[in-house]
């Protein structure tokens, strides 16, 4: 059983492409033109601001928290497997030893109980990975849901149409200007809101 790292993913991600079209008469027409066209840009800049995921994941208390959680459940289950293994084992190993000395019904009945046994550890294993599995899924959706939220109130609250998800080498965006990243600004935000859920 590995330990997973959570990834944050499924953010809106879409590009919006805005164009001002207008036709110059004179020079008023021109400059009447070029400001419209500046106002419309701002518009959109204002409108549209992208947060990097890889910083909020990092930064985020409620993530870190949860990844040290679901890390030490991981590393409990593996512990568990490992004694109930090495029991195991101890057990073949004496039998192995015995096997010699035994009647013929008595090895028969101790190969089935540890093939028994074998199959019953294997059972055990699986779904104990399953189950880590599950919860790994289960509060990933959590986390998804809590920035999701955030976001939909921080945007009402900021007059924005659209907040972006960027990732290094895992994004549509290809390139955005910086003051249009408002992570830091987010993660206070979440971290703040998270604070009280926490005592």
């Amino acid at each position: 059983m590995k330990t997973t790292t959570l990834k944050l993913s499924g953010l809106a991600t879409a590009i919006a492409i805005v164009s001002v079209m207008a036709s110059c008469q004179d020079k008023e027409n021109a400059a009447a033109t070029t400001t419209k066209s500046d106002s419309a840009t701002v518009a959109v800049k204002e409108a549209i601001v992208y947060v990097n995921s890889d910083s909020l994941l990092t930064k985020y208390q409620y993530f870190k928290d949860l990844q040290t959680k679901l890390e030490a459940k991981t590393k409990s289950a593996q512990a568990d497997m490992g004694s109930k293994t090495q029991a195991f084992q101890r057990e073949v190993a004496q039998y192995q030893q015995q096997q010699p000395t035994l009647a013929a019904d008595q090895r028969a009945s101790t190969e089935e109980r540890l093939a028994r046994k074998q199959q019953e550890l294997q059972t055990y294993q699986q779904n104990a990975g399953a189950a880590l599995q599950r919860e790994q899924a289960t509060e990933q959706e959590k986390l998804y849901d809590k920035v999701a939220d955030y976001l939909k109130e921080y945007a009402k609250k900021k007059g924005y149409k659209m907040v972006l998800t960027y990732s290094k080498g895992n994004s549509a965006i290809l390139f955005a200007d910086e003051s249009l990243d408002v992570t830091s600004e987010v993660i206070v935000g979440l971290n703040a809101a998270y604070k009280p859920e926490k005592k």
